[in-house]
């Protein structure tokens, strides 16, 4: 392999020396946009040299009118089988399923026709498939709740290199953010989920569970990191790389030492001291927003047992007290999916975390 080239750089050069000359002869005349988004970490920026093992390369999605995949999608796609470069800065073009699975392509060299991995598709077609919506309409609450941060990561990161279609980028920037009341709802669910565990690393501690102790404090930093994720109107990505993304937040420089203080102690009181520290700190965080009025960043005591806390649950109601629809005020503390579902085959299929979603929106039996 070459000296590595990240793959987005990689497909930018790939589309414009390679795939849009050919568009440009063959293809004349027929609109399109070029993008490399969806599933990958080169997408988010954090691929490695260790990436180009499966399922990375020389890629892009290739956009037409609905009316032109029909029509020419087929002699396009053939067309670059054909004439594509068997290796592009070389990388080779041609992707080849392995032993273990057919469903995973990695690079291979051939001298034969060129098995790309140029997706052509349009628009509303691609972004239903991976996202179970189309954002060229308007979306609603349900949409939102309903599609796992990662997903949204994936489709408004990446690069666009050309829009000839004027579709797309719209499209991206529907998506970009949630819509305030719906952003608010989601902080208010990610606080909540800190309260309902920040007390437990005393108590786990207490009876002498360390392990307990120390598997509940891992996951007040999951939740606190996500929590400072969602903070700087950025969607946190699946476990792989939600280290990664979190050292890019403004938080990061103060909070990473405090929440790697508490991870790694070996003993509740030293875990809660630590994660105090984290408390506080991105209790000012939130103040800093002003998207509430201000709620005493300060820790003290769970009621009359000795384990310090913040009390999250005061950020939830205050959070909720500024959301102005009252029918996402009165919505569960459950938040979006992946705030109550932590499985993959869940989070990474979009019409499973659709109707998992829808689940938890129909109305529960009354009890006797």
């Amino acid at each position: 392999m070459p000296a590595f080239l990240p793959g987005l750089e990689l497909s930018r050069r790939f589309y414009t020396e390679a795939v849009r000359p050919l568009l440009e002869e063959a293809a004349a005349g027929i609109p399109h946009s070029a993008a490399r988004i969806g599933g990958g970490s080169e997408v988010l920026g954090f691929d490695t040299a260790r990436s180009a093992d499966h399922e990375w390369g020389p890629r892009l999605q290739l956009f037409l009118r609905p009316r032109d995949v029909s029509r020419h999608s087929g002699r396009i796609r053939h067309m670059l089988a054909e004439h594509l470069p068997k290796t592009f800065h070389g990388y080779p073009t041609h992707f080849a399923a392995t032993d273990e699975t057919r469903d995973i392509r990695v690079m291979r060299a051939t001298d034969g026709p060129v098995h790309h991995r140029v997706e052509v598709t349009h628009v509303s077609s691609w972004f239903t498939a991976t996202l179970g919506l189309d954002p060229t309409s308007p979306l609603t609450p349900a949409d939102w709740l309903a599609t796992p941060t990662q997903l949204l990561a994936e489709v408004t990161a990446g690069a666009v290199f050309h829009d000839g279609l004027h579709v797309l980028a719209p499209a991206r920037a529907a998506l970009r953010w949630y819509p305030r009341d719906l952003w608010l709802h989601i902080l208010a669910c990610q606080w909540q989920r800190i309260s309902q565990e920040e007390a437990f690393v005393g108590r786990c501690g207490e009876v002498g569970d360390e392990l307990g102790s120390a598997v509940v404090t891992a996951r007040l930093a999951r939740d606190l990191m996500r929590l400072c994720l969602l903070m700087d109107r950025r969607y946190p990505p699946y476990s792989k790389w939600l280290g990664s993304a979190f050292a890019r937040t403004s938080a990061a420089d103060r909070l990473t030492p405090s929440l790697t203080a508490a991870l790694a102690a070996t003993h509740w009181r030293t875990r809660e001291s630590h994660l105090a520290t984290a408390y506080e700190t991105v209790a000012g965080l939130h103040n800093q927003l002003g998207l509430t009025d201000r709620v005493d960043p300060h820790t003290r005591p769970y009621h009359a047992r000795p384990f310090q806390v913040l009390r999250a649950e005061r950020f939830t109601q205050a959070l909720r007290a500024r959301i102005t629809d009252p029918a996402i005020r009165a919505l569960p503390l459950t938040g979006a999916v992946d705030q109550f579902i932590d499985s993959t085959e869940v989070l990474s299929q979009a019409q499973t975390a659709r109707d998992a979603a829808q689940s938890m929106r129909k109305p529960r039996p009354e009890g006797p």
